[in-house]
């Protein structure tokens, strides 16, 4: 992300001030062709696209087997924040790029800033209508469309059922003010164990904060806003600062070997994220199925419920793809398509963005890991109470790891939570101003 250009951070700040999210179209786009099907009539292509999610390659598989015409190759990168972004950019920038990239609605507004999306509006537009309003306001900035949504992904307690009983936790924790109790008893019946772990995932982090309505970024008067150390993060710092301080928390960083040794060997008894953590969890603990369960996600009001997203992606074109219609045709289809979809649910662990995905079977389904549990009954009951307006900010790629570098600092005792704060905003600012940006904050 530091190789983009001040002019380049300046015009994304226009386009992201003007839209803010608004989801605005535009019919700018010189890609030409209906996403319904991928025929275009232009004949036989092939399409390369990058990503890491597992799933994704099955529902690639799906569609070559109908869509000889337009055949995808799909190519098994690391993860976004571990050099799947990286490598994008840099091959945006040398101009050999797949058309198709899996991209995190947090990093879409840095890829827009570096020049390195296809604006694909007027392909993408006839679909737009089949995804949640916000979701598509995610793929969407200053009137241009980039990717189409695939998923979004809303926040639940996974917990030992079996363990929870061993230590008296009759239900699961429904506030955080229980789950702080409950950490607490657990922790006094033996001081090996503990009801969570405290890692190091910065955008974990930010599903909380979404959670108590403490935003991060925000625009206005065609100025960034930057709040990572407003009162409402700091109340959330603080709770889990509390936490910490009385040793209630695991600290093994996020999806680390050593977390889930922990949790197979009964030292951690659940985990709030997303719901694509539900598989993740099922395949690392195999050794433990049919003994956890998953649970609303703890909230700060019983009387309001409000629960947080942590994650959803788009599937998005990259600048000079030579087929940005037929690559928005099957984005459109991967998202959208029964079989796919069913697949996204079963194995990603998607909570789907398309509005005909929310009726798939798939989300019926019991889970035997969970003990026969339908757990997306969970994710549908929660998902209404998501404060949808949350917006992320332009350098999310500094503010994520200085973020996360801070959690991991604070599991250990080398900082404090409100202190890190502090430091990721000045940084936050301190970058965003570097790269042209106007910032207030």
């Amino acid at each position: 992300m530091k190789v983009r250009t001040a002019s380049l951070a300046a015009a994304a700040m226009a386009l992201v001030a003007t839209a803010a999210l608004t989801g605005c179209s535009s019919s700018g786009s010189t890609a030409s062709g209906s996403p319904g099907d991928g025929s275009t009539g232009s004949g036989p292509v092939t399409l390369d696209f990058w990503g890491w999610a597992p799933g994704y390659a099955q529902s690639v598989a799906l569609w070559n087997k109908s869509h000889p015409d337009i055949q995808v190759t799909f190519d098994t990168t690391a993860p976004g924040s571990k050099g799947g972004y990286t490598k994008m950019l840099t091959a945006v920038k040398a101009g050999n790029a797949p058309c198709l990239a899996q991209v995190g609605y947090e990093t879409l507004p840095s890829f827009a800033a570096a020049g390195a999306l296809q604006d694909v509006t007027s392909s993408a537009a006839s679909a737009k209508s089949r995804f949640a309003a916000w979701t598509w306001n995610q793929v969407s900035i200053g009137g241009a469309t980039y990717g189409i949504p695939v998923d979004t992904a809303p926040m639940a307690l996974m917990y030992r059922k079996d363990l929870f009983a061993k230590y008296g936790i009759t239900t699961p924790p429904a506030t955080w003010d229980a789950y702080a109790a409950d950490a607490a008893k657990v922790h006094a019946a033996d001081p090996s164990v503990y009801l969570g772990d405290f890692g190091n995932d910065a955008y974990n982090y930010a599903g909380l904060a979404w959670q108590a309505g403490a935003p991060w970024f925000g625009t206005a008067n065609q100025q960034w806003q930057v709040s990572l150390n407003n009162a409402g993060n700091q109340k959330v710092a603080a709770y889990w600062q509390g936490l910490l301080d009385k040793k209630l928390l695991k600290t093994d960083p996020s999806y680390d070997p050593s977390l889930y040794k922990d949790m197979a060997n009964g030292k951690i008894l659940s985990d709030v994220n997303a719901v694509w953590d539900a598989p993740i969890i099922a395949s690392s603990v195999a050794s433990t199925s049919g003994k956890w369960a998953v649970a609303p996600m703890p909230v700060w009001d019983a009387a309001d419920p409000v629960y947080g997203n942590d994650g959803g992606s788009a599937t998005a074109v990259l600048k000079g793809c030579a087929h940005a219609a037929q690559a928005t045709a099957f984005a459109v289809w991967m998202s959208t398509d029964a079989d796919s979809v069913s697949n996204l649910i079963k194995v990603t662990g998607i909570y789907p963005a398309a509005t005909s995905g929310l009726t798939n079977p798939a989300l019926s389904a019991p889970d035997s890991f969970y003990g026969g549990q339908k757990i997306y009954d969970v994710f549908n009951a929660e998902t209404p109470h998501i404060n949808t307006s949350w917006q992320w900010g332009p350098t999310m790629t500094q503010t994520s790891t200085d973020l996360g570098d801070g959690l991991g600092q604070a599991g250990t005792g080398g900082a404090t939570l409100p202190s890190v704060l502090g430091t990721v905003q000045t940084k936050t600012v301190a970058e965003m101003k570097q790269q042209g940006l106007t910032v207030s904050g």
